[in-house]
């Protein structure tokens, strides 16, 4: 079992910038490959971003290419997702989890654990 935790979400005006931290415990973090996905109210989950167990791979879904970044460190067990330029269109539940295989990051079903959320709120 691995556990996640988000936190960092609060409400920002459009422009700010915003980190998300997702902390792991459990089996070991860095067995694993880390995902981000969102869900506005009314939308259907998104993929955001993911980066490989050791760093070498990230990948990011094209809404938010550009102005975020994924991130981890493995000694903390913790991922990172950095958000800057942000828009009202990025409001959401933000989700981090974790899978074993690369080769699908994009589907959120292939993930094998998930975090409880954190909210992202911008403002116009």
């Amino acid at each position: 079992q691995v556990q996640l935790v988000e936190s960092g979400g609060r409400l920002v005006q459009a422009g700010d910038s915003l980190r998300l931290s997702c902390a792991a415990s459990g089996r070991t973090f860095n067995n694993y490959h880390m995902g981000w996905f969102r869900q506005a109210p009314g939308k259907e989950r998104e993929f955001v971003a993911a980066i490989s167990w050791n760093g070498a791979s990230t990948d990011y879904g094209d809404s938010v290419k550009g102005r975020f970044t994924i991130s981890r460190d493995n000694v903390e067990n913790t991922v990172y997702l950095q958000m800057n330029s942000l828009k009202p269109e990025d409001a959401a539940v933000y989700y981090c989890a974790a899978k074993r295989v690369w080769s699908t990051v994009r589907v959120g079903s292939a993930y094998n654990y998930w975090g409880q959320g954190t909210k992202v709120t911008v403002s116009s």
